[in-house]
């Protein structure tokens, strides 16, 4: 009986874990699309603007991307060329790995990225300070 009640509880965390999640994306979203992106957009220019600078440009691997912003490799590449197409990336070949990509911000990701990273901040505190 005590073993049930525990898994249950267990389940129940699990369950609002991703009440919030959902709730938060959703805000992010809400937040965001006056700007022009969404909450996967703004995660991966965060994630970029966090680079070390290489030649003084700060660039990662795809690959490494996906494991921050937890999108499957397609769904990355679609956002990415998206995010491209916009101005606010720019892709290059690895000089390391010829088959492998690196992606950087442009100076209007920068740009843009410095104007919404506090409207990202307001959302998590306001979403995330009471859980």
């Amino acid at each position: 009986m005590a073993a049930k009640k525990a898994e249950r509880a267990l389940a129940e965390q699990w369950r609002e874990i991703l009440a919030l999640h959902a709730r938060t994306q959703c805000e992010l979203d809400r937040a965001l699309h006056q700007h022009g992106l969404c909450g996967s957009d703004f995660e991966v220019l965060d994630v970029l603007s966090e680079g070390s600078p290489v030649d003084g440009v700060c660039a990662y691997r795809v690959q490494e991307i996906s494991e921050r912003v937890h999108l499957s490799q397609s769904a990355l590449s679609r956002l990415i060329a998206r995010l491209e197409k916009d101005g606010l990336v720019e892709r290059a070949m690895c000089a390391e790995d010829r088959r492998g990509v690196r992606v950087a911000l442009t100076e209007k990701g920068r740009a843009l990225h410095g104007d919404v990273l506090p409207v990202q901040r307001a959302v998590l505190t306001r979403m995330l300070a009471s859980s």
